[in-house]
This record gives C-alpha cells, sequence and structure tokens, in this order.
C-alpha cells in the first residue's frame, strides 16, 4: 500500500480524536440554559471521554489480538461516528451523556493502536508521530473554534452543531474500508500483554500523566485565568485559541528534531522548561501574551514526545500497541484529575494563585520523572 494513502489514514483517523470533546466546551454554558444541566454533569461531557480513555485503553490490545490492528481502529472509528451523530437525534442530557461514554471508549481504541499503525507501517520512522498528533490537535482547535458559530449560524440548534463533526468520521470510516479487505495478518496474530511489571513503562505512563494534568489544567483553567487577572471574556477566549494553535507547528517539528538530532529526554526536559516558565510569568502577572505561548510550545511539544515513547521503546507493532495502552491507560486517568484538582484548590483557597503553584509543582515532578527516563541502548540507537 502506498505510503501516502497510509499518511493520510493516520491523518483522518487521528482527526477524528477530540472534536466530540472539544465541539462542546465553548457551549458548555449554553448546555447548562437550555437543558438545565448542573455543573457536575456539564463537567462529566469533557471528563467522562478523558477518564474513558485511559479506564478502557487496555481493552484496545484485547480487541486488536481478536479483529487484527486496522480492523479494531474501523471498529474504533465507527463508535466515535455513530456516538458524534447521536447527538443530532434530540437534544438531552441522556443523549449528550451516553454519547460522550461511547465515544470516548472508541478513542481509548484508536489512541493507542494508532501508535501499533505506525510502528507497524514506519518502523524505522517514529517521527511519523507528528503527524498524528498535529492532526489530533488540528482537530480540537477546529471544533472548538467553530462550534459558536456554527451554533449562530444554525438558529441556535444544539443537535446539528454538536452532530455536524461526524462528517469527520464518515470521511475517515470510508479511507479506512480499504483496510477491511485485508486479511492477512488475521493468522499471525501476536499477543501481547500490558508492561505492567515493567519499570520503564511505569515511568512512561507517570510522565504521560502529569504531561495530560497539565495540558487538561491548562485547557480549562487558562481563559477563567486571564478573567480573573482583568482580561475581557473575548481576549480570554483568544488566549485559549493561541495556546491550543501554537501547538500545531510544535508538534510538527519536534518529532523531526528528536529524529535528526537524537537527545530525546533533552527535548523532553526542553518542553518541560517551556511549561515552567509559562507558570512562573502567570505567577508574576506578567503579560499572559508570552506566557500562553509558552505553554503552547511545551504543550505541543509534550504530547507527540509521550506518544513517540512508546514507540522507540519496543520492536514491533503489537509491543507498541501494548505500551501505548498502558501508558495512555494510566496517563488519561490521572490527566483527567488535573483539573479537577485545580478547581478544588481554587474554590478552597479562591484564589488561582495556589492554582497555579499546585501546576507548578506538577511540572517539576515531571522533569524528574523524564530525568529517571534513561535510553534504550540497542545497536545503533542513540541514547536519551
Amino acid at each position: 500500500m502506498k505510503k501516502l494513502y497510509l499518511l493520510l489514514a493516520i491523518f483522518v483517523a487521528a482527526l477524528n480524536l477530540r472534536p466530540i470533546i472539544t465541539s462542546v466546551a465553548p457551549l458548555l454554558g449554553t448546555l447548562q440554559d437550555e437543558l438545565g444541566m448542573s455543573g457536575l454533569t456539564a463537567s462529566l461531557l469533557t471528563t467522562l471521554p478523558v477518564l474513558c480513555m485511559g479506564i478502557f485503553a487496555p481493552a484496545a490490545t484485547a480487541l486488536r489480538d481478536r479483529l487484527g490492528l486496522e480492523r479494531t481502529i474501523f471498529l474504533a472509528l465507527f463508535l466515535i461516528t455513530g456516538a458524534t451523530a447521536l447527538r443530532g437525534i434530540v437534544s438531552s442530557v441522556f443523549i449528550l451523556v451516553v454519547s460522550a461514554l461511547i465515544g470516548g471508549i472508541g478513542i481509548s481504541l484508536a489512541g493507542p493502536l494508532l501508535s501499533g499503525f505506525i510502528k507497524k507501517y514506519f518502523p524505522a520512522k517514529p517521527s511519523i508521530i507528528s503527524i498524528y498528533s498535529a492532526s489530533m490537535t488540528v482537530g480540537a482547535a477546529i471544533a472548538s473554534a467553530y462550534s459558536i458559530p456554527i451554533y449562530n449560524r444554525s438558529h441556535h440548534s444544539l443537535t446539528l452543531t454538536l452532530s455536524c463533526w461526524a462528517i469527520l468520521g464518515v470521511i475517515a470510516l470510508l479511507v479506512w474500508s480499504v483496510f477491511l479487505r485485508n486479511r492477512a495478518d488475521q493468522k499471525s496474530l501476536v499477543r501481547s500483554k500490558l508492561p505492567i511489571r515493567n519499570k520503564r513503562a511505569m515511568l512512561l505512563s507517570l510522565f504521560f500523566g502529569l504531561m495530560a494534568s497539565m495540558f487538561y489544567s491548562v485547557t480549562a483553567w487558562i481563559s477563567p485565568i486571564a478573567h480573573s487577572f482583568g482580561y475581557s471574556p473575548a481576549s480570554s477566549a483568544m488566549l485559549l485559541t493561541i495556546f491550543t494553535l501554537i501547538q500545531i507547528p510544535v508538534s510538527l517539528t519536534v518529532p523531526g528534531l528528536v529524529a535528526r538530532f537524537g537527545k530525546r529526554r533533552f527535548f523532553l526536559i526542553l518542553c518541560s522548561v517551556f511549561e515552567l516558565v509559562g507558570i512562573v510569568m502567570l505567577l508574576l502577572h506578567l503579560p499572559m501574551l508570552p506566557a500562553v505561548i509558552c505553554l503552547g510550545i511545551g504543550a505541543g511539544g509534550l504530547f507527540p514526545l509521550a506518544l513517540m515513547l512508546p514507540i522507540v521503546e519496543t520492536d514491533t507493532s503489537e509491543e507498541a500497541g501494548a505500551w501505548s495502552a498502558m501508558t495512555q491507560c494510566g496517563g488519561y486517568i490521572i490527566g483527567a484529575m488535573g483539573p479537577l484538582l485545580i478547581g478544588a484548590i481554587y474554590d478552597y483557597s479562591g484564589s488561582f494563585i495556589a492554582a497555579l503553584l499546585s501546576m507548578l509543582v506538577i511540572t517539576v515532578a515531571m522533569i524528574g520523572v523524564q530525568l529517571l527516563i534513561t535510553g534504550r541502548k540497542t545497536e545503533g540507537q542513540a541514547s536519551y
């Protein structure tokens, strides 16, 4: 199969991994007003998929062993597309929560297996992960940026606004349907268990969790923090958009730099330092734009590196999928707790200073974990 088509398959699949989450975020207030949702229920629409991405990630390995890699990814895309389309039937709290659950399960399957897909078809080019991470960021940014305009132009139709993103899923299903014809790998499935006793896998899971915790905390709270600093609602929303958009070129660039120069640990720590600088700037009440840019650079570099590590640490696509499933299992569960922790600290202290200090602690802990990660020394492969 042509490499260009394989890259297209990765791109369109990853494009679908975030819209079901980020399309809801700008409309949470509207959903609460129109459907009478409580704050807790509204938060489930964004927190539940992330929890599912962690809880159900181990199932990806089991399903891959039974159905095959490509077929399982197709099933995952079908679940995501179906869950998104389900929101077009009727606007109700029940439908929104159920679709968030189903969509989260689909994402939990596709996420780690796309890493295995890259390992299978591009074993010597782990930097291809940049397409995966950048596409996912693009999907998240598009859904977040256009939800309000679509809502306004559709005469305030919540069902249309939240379900229109299923179009991306239909496109992905068409692209991936080609792989359903291939039965060649069904007879040679290698069953691999999660590396739960592997120290390095545990460290990678902890790193992924701290990274995701920072990412979701900043995503959830950067606008409220800006508003508390005196920025207008429009400016606060723009800062969140900048934080998201800056990640796209960074996520495309960093894996290539790692592939060219090696020293993965150096780039991991460098990106973490960018996040550290961004948090310190916020604590010092410096202008938020450079702080948000630093945070975006850090997040944009850390995520593709977190996805790349299970690929470079393993030898086969089955192992890569198992390692990715484990790191994302623990990582997303920890990551989902980040915004809740920051919110609880803010509620208790009444100030974002304490919340920012907790983010500082998370970032320092993440750097500590990165220092514990040593290079995988194999023949012809450079160390960290």
